[in-house]
């Protein structure tokens, strides 16, 4: 009797204990779910707003077009890459590359943003502009370069598969058609028996040689 009492209450820490834990796992999957919902928001909603700052003349204006440039070469890029990694797997370390350059734009982006939004002095601003129109410049530059290459690779990997399948219905294509070639080798055994029956017969009409 002992024993089953164990038992039981044993099985009720047991169900407990696992009902904690997916407890616990849930809420933090609706945890990180609602992160990444207010992350998008966060970012369309400021997007938004550098395109409408992006129509504006003077720095600001000039400020909200190059963070406009730089997300959008970064996420470009982010997505070529991605969307090629599970086929080509050596594309992980140009991802790896990716996301080093990512944190150097962040950073930009931060420095801009600050810029933009509380930076008093505009004569500042004006001078501090061609400094980073030419790191925003750097960062565009390398992750193009990373898209471009990606591309590339991708339309030739692309070429080369349809070069070799196309070698392959050339094969099979053969293979399917190989009475073409019994006929073909019937045909030239026909034409052979044929020349040999009229060679004796060629033979007795030609004139005899004078001995």
């Amino acid at each position: 009797m002992e024993f089953v009492i164990s038992m039981v209450v044993l099985l009720s820490v047991l169900f407990v204990t696992f009902g904690i834990i997916a407890a616990v796992r849930v809420t933090r999957a609706v945890q990180r779910g609602v992160e990444r919902t207010g992350v998008q928001v966060r970012r369309t909603v400021e997007e938004t707003t550098l395109r409408a700052k992006s129509a504006h003349p003077g720095p600001v204006g000039e400020i909200a077009r190059k963070r406009l440039e730089l997300r959008a070469s970064i996420d470009s890029t982010r997505r070529a890459l991605e969307s090629d990694v599970s086929r080509d797997p050596s594309l992980q370390e140009a991802l790896g590359l990716l996301n080093r350059l990512h944190d150097h734009a962040r950073q930009l982006d931060g420095e801009l943003r600050l810029l933009m939004e509380k930076e008093p002095d505009k004569t500042r601003t004006a001078a501090l502009m061609p400094d980073v129109v030419e790191r925003v410049s750097r960062i565009k530059e390398s992750a193009d370069s990373l898209r471009f290459a990606a591309q590339d690779r991708a339309r030739q990997y692309d070429v080369e598969g349809l070069d070799a399948l196309r070698q392959q219905i050339e094969v099979e294509s053969g293979a399917l058609r190989h009475w073409q070639g019994m006929e073909q080798q019937a045909h030239a055994a026909e034409q052979l028996d044929e020349e040999r029956a009229e060679r004796p017969r060629l033979d007795k009409g030609r004139p005899q040689s004078a001995s």
